[in-house]
């Protein structure tokens, strides 16, 4: 009895740390990923875009995709539309006012499974100080897969659409559209054991 007891008791703590394990923390790789958008001007063609530095953490459980947490970070001033004057123009305070709200900001709050190899992505999505929700359509994460050096990495493309003036980015209202497609290709790495 003592023997089956202490036989359920270590199968309990190895399925535990099993399930603990199962969570794996990912790195954006910045160098391989962007946020790209799009924009209409006058109504009467489309003006493509990206921020260009994306950092942060991707917190993910392949058996389990719900406990996924996503925490990005995008440089409001990594902004480029291949136009400097309009570009610093987007970084005045005429727009996203770089200085005064340097980054961008999605913290994901609930992840759900959508059809096969997608996921539907809810969290807090922060623009020019104002938080609203937003819900991401996921594509992947592929199969984690081993570069040269050794390093794990996995990729996923994310896409929303938002409407400019829910977060106080109103100027040029009627040259500027309002619906801003938003695309996030992004690439993880899995930090080495130190």
């Amino acid at each position: 009895m003592q023997k089956s007891r202490l036989s359920l008791a270590l199968l309990a703590t190895t399925l535990s740390v099993t399930a603990v394990a199962q969570v794996q923390t990912w790195n954006i790789d910045p160098n391989h990923t962007a946020a790209q958008f799009s924009v209409r001007h006058l109504g009467i063609s489309t003006v493509r875009g990206a921020f260009t530095k994306v950092t942060g953490t991707v917190q993910y459980d392949p058996a389990n995709p719900a406990k996924t947490v996503i925490d990005a970070t995008i440089d409001a001033n990594s902004i480029d539309t291949r136009v400097e004057m309009r570009d610093n123009d987007l970084r005045s305070p005429h727009f996203f006012d770089a200085a005064k709200f340097p980054t961008l900001t999605f913290k994901s709050k609930k992840v759900e499974a959508a059809e096969a190899g997608k996921l539907k992505v809810t969290g807090d999505l922060t623009i020019h100080g104002v938080t609203k929700e937003a819900v991401l359509d996921v594509e992947g994460p592929s199969a984690p897969i081993k570069d040269p050096r050794g390093n794990q990495r996995m990729g996923a493309s994310a896409s929303t659409k938002i409407n400019r003036q829910d977060f106080g980015l109103t100027a040029d209202s009627g040259m500027v559209g309002d619906d801003i497609p938003i695309t996030i290709d992004l690439e993880m790495v899995q930090p080495q054991p130190k």
